[in-house]
């Protein structure tokens, strides 16, 4: 079973595998809240998952030992049992869903294991683990669905409380649901008035259906920029748990999760991958009852692919009103192109790009069409541009 003294336990065990990462305030990420950062992106590894890794291997026999090790990720956990794997002189061997970042993948075999690319996603990897297992006799490393693992996890939930006695919110993202396991586990036992909430993506809600369902389930398919926690079936250990001592469980966008790893990046200087940046999200577009408490959200990793961080970007810069196009339909005469270029220089906005083309069939035979690409402040910037174009008579299409 999964206890307070276990997670105790996994404590003592990791003090000298794991780094410390100290609870940040963050002012900057809304004015409906105090929200702090508990940065495990800044962890070894850059996951919280090396605890969780780290505190099972240090509990396997020698029998267990001596068989090598396993494990399925979508590439977080693979880099925590690699590490803890090789820090114990064990051979490990993990198969990685074929759409993790390139990143992971590397960063996985450079901690010293081999690798296995599984065509799916987490749960087809799963499935090639347990088979590879019983034919070559591993033992076996589960991501979240393992008791030690989740004490692992839980020791965030004791640092938390060590350095932030008066917290009255803790926010995690919920994949398979290991870490928020852990840490309500330990929150909740030691003071069950602090609320404990979950995260997931709209695109991969696994755990918020099985407790709306009362058992795990498994989802068909799922879609998510947060590949940490792109999980199709919750687990039946973690589902216990999570039902036992989680308060609620939200969910964010992918739109969101981009603003949300913006956010980060401009105000705290700090990289968060999807996962990481979820219970951010969940915070900054209110979908949590926290109004004016102390909230601590786990930033649970910070191994973001850099080829898709650009593109996530972009993404948060539009869901955040920092980037507009407008596509404004035009006389094809002299000074036209001069008077839009003047609403927008007066109001203070930024072009980026710019393309001209006459208009199509159906239009008028004078018109033609400009579309502007601006960096603007915000959606109330977006609007006072939008209204004076209108006002001076062009035609926003």
């Amino acid at each position: 079973m999964l206890t307070l003294d276990k997670i105790y336990h996994a404590s003592y065990v990791l003090k000298d595998v794991i780094r410390p990462t100290h609870i940040v305030k963050a002012p900057a990420i809304t004015e409906d809240c105090e929200v702090y950062l508990k940065p495990e992106n800044l962890q070894i590894t850059g996951s919280f998952k090396v605890r969780g890794a780290g505190y099972k291997i240090s509990q396997l026999s020698e029998e267990e030992k001596a068989r090598g090790v396993i494990a399925c990720s979508a590439g977080n956990h693979a880099q925590g049992v690699a590490l803890a794997a090789t820090k114990y002189g064990i051979k490990s061997l993990i198969c990685l869903p074929d759409g993790a970042p390139i990143s992971k993948v590397e960063a996985t075999k450079g901690y010293g294991a081999e690798v296995c690319m599984v065509k799916g996603v987490y749960d087809d990897a799963y499935n090639e683990a347990l088979r590879l297992r019983d034919e070559k006799n591993y033992t076996f490393i589960h991501p979240f669905d393992d008791d030690n693992v989740m004490a692992g996890q839980g020791t965030i939930g004791l640092e938390i409380l060590n350095e932030m006695s008066d917290v009255d919110a803790v926010v995690g993202a919920i994949g398979g649901g290991g870490l928020m396991s852990g840490v309500a586990c330990a929150i909740k036992n030691l003071n069950p008035n602090i609320k404990v909430y979950g995260v997931q993506a709209e695109g991969a809600p696994s755990m918020l259906e099985s407790i709306k369902h009362g058992k795990p389930v498994c989802l068909d398919s799922v879609s998510t920029i947060a590949d940490g926690i792109q999980v199709k079936a919750a687990g039946e250990h973690t589902f216990k748990y999570i039902q036992k001592y989680v308060d609620d469980i939200v969910t964010v966008s992918d739109d969101e999760i981009s603003s949300a790893i913006l956010k980060l990046i401009e105000s705290q200087k700090m990289i968060a991958e999807g996962a990481g940046a979820a219970p951010l999200a969940a915070v900054m577009f209110n979908k949590l009852p926290v109004k004016g408490k102390k909230v601590v959200c786990i930033v649970s990793g910070g191994n973001i692919d850099v080829t898709i961080l650009n593109r996530v970007i972009k993404r948060g810069l539009l869901k955040s009103g920092r980037q507009q196009t407008f596509c404004i339909e035009l006389q094809d005469k002299p000074g036209q192109l001069v008077a839009v270029s003047k609403i927008i220089a007066d109001r203070g906005a930024n072009v980026i790009s710019i393309h001209h083309e006459r208009a199509s069939e159906g239009t008028d035979i004078t018109a033609c069409y400009l579309r502007i690409v601006l960096e603007t402040r915000n959606y109330e910037h977006v609007k006072e541009i939008s209204d004076a174009l209108t006002d001076a008579g062009f035609k926003l299409i």
